[in-house]
């Protein structure tokens, strides 16, 4: 797509059709949680399913080479939207299978003693898998905290992240203050350390094609339903190397390379943590999605974007006053069109319904980041996030959505 046009992108969405009641037009601002399916996804899929429907990998008719080559093709894809050989792609049902898999299969590789560093900004599926292996293998967690606005504290990392940490988790950007962690400044702290560093990119990557060998990570982690990819689809990437040293998660079928009855040889990777059947279908929707947003003029989406971002904060701060409280920067820079908010009064899951009936979709909730909201000091927030299809008619639904809301749940 050259040049951008919102009207334009939105044409390719069918969902965005529909009404939630009738007469009641979607305004969908859940982007965070779930991205859309656009029809160059939804048309690969039903390709797929009506015409290369088979398992990959263990047969030779027809449909079992198509659904192989599909399989394979997809993987190229995603790699190529990552910038990084296919060999180092592994598919997983999305980012908190793939984040337990660096868990299991490379935390076992640490020692007691050993330390891992997570910052105060995670969502759950970055921060329970870390907890749950220092449990089991005697190390250490130290807490990387953040910025009284909400971003990761880089002042503070060359302290923490010293010579006992051996690896760094931190999001990409936050599903709660929209904030974009500056991956190639920790990488370089963490590298310095001799740590390895873990990237959450499930709020970065559907906002384009991402350059890993440019943020000098060691393991990154998608999840395609946020693409506009099928639910149960994600991906894993990892330095070869490493990927190489690590055992499987799981044992099964093409996963292996010999099988005894007394003991089994494995395959390399990506196959050996991809036991059993894997996500066909959902990984070639992953491959299109990819295929998709890469055609997109990212530079015109972003600002687009934060054009309507700016013009949210703002209707906000118009509308709620001083009984607003956002959570994460106000300024535009360096965030995602992301806005997280609590008004003072109501209840985040009160506003969001009140804005259902006027068909307008936000989240209420902690966002699966109980700890940052703690640092914050509140429970919960209401979420607005955006993607390359909203236009200023779902920035406006929204804003006066949430001043009926304020009439009735202050009065």
């Amino acid at each position: 797509m050259s040049g951008f046009s919102a009207a334009r992108l939105r044409a390719e969405y069918p969902i965005l059709n529909i009404e939630t009641a009738p007469g009641v037009a979607l305004h969908y601002l859940d982007n965070g949680a779930t991205g859309q399916m656009p029809r160059a996804v939804l048309d690969a899929v039903i390709a797929h399913e009506t015409t290369a429907r088979a398992n990959v990998k263990r047969s030779v008719h027809t449909l079992a080479e198509r659904a192989t080559n599909a399989y394979d093709a997809a993987r190229d894809t995603v790699a190529a939207y990552l910038n990084v050989p296919a060999r180092e792609v592994v598919f997983t049902s999305g980012c908190t299978a793939a984040i337990n898999l660096v868990a299991r299969s490379h935390g076992d590789l640490l020692a007691p003693g050993d330390a891992i560093a997570v910052s105060e900004l995670e969502h759950h599926a970055n921060l329970v898998p870390w907890q749950m292996l220092a449990a089991r293998r005697g190390l250490d967690l130290v807490r990387l905290p953040m910025t009284a606005e909400g971003r990761l504290d880089l002042a503070a990392l060359p302290r923490l992240i010293d010579q006992r940490v051996k690896l760094v988790a931190v999001t990409h950007a936050s599903n709660v203050t929209g904030a974009i962690t500056p991956v190639a400044e920790v990488a370089a702290i963490a590298r310095d350390a001799g740590a390895l560093l873990l990237v959450d990119g499930a709020q970065m990557a559907p906002h384009g094609p991402v350059d890993l060998p440019a943020l000098g990570c060691d393991f990154y982690v998608l999840s395609g339903h946020k693409l506009g990819a099928p639910n149960g689809v994600g991906a894993l990437w990892g330095r070869y190397p490493l990927l190489d040293a690590m055992a499987p998660l799981m044992g099964g079928g093409e996963m292996i390379r010999t099988v005894k009855f007394e003991a089994s040889t494995y395959a390399r990777p990506p196959q050996r943590f991809e036991a059993g059947t894997p996500p066909i279908m959902p990984a070639v929707g992953l491959g299109a999605a990819c295929r998709f947003l890469s055609a997109i003029d990212h530079d015109g989406a972003m600002a687009h974007q934060m054009a309507l971002t700016g013009r949210l904060i703002e209707g906000l701060m118009r509308i709620a006053g001083n009984r607003l409280r956002l959570i994460g920067p106000e300024s535009l820079d360096d965030r995602l069109p992301l806005v997280s908010f609590v008004i003072e009064g109501t209840h985040p899951h009160d506003l969001c319904q009140i804005l259902d009936r006027r068909g307008v979709a936000l989240r209420g909730g902690h966002h699966c980041a109980q700890v940052l909201h703690e640092v914050f000091g509140v429970a919960g927030s209401a979420r607005a996030s955006l993607a390359p299809f909203n236009d200023e008619g779902d920035i406006e639904a929204c804003l006066a959505g949430i001043g009926d809301a304020m009439k009735v749940l202050l009065s």
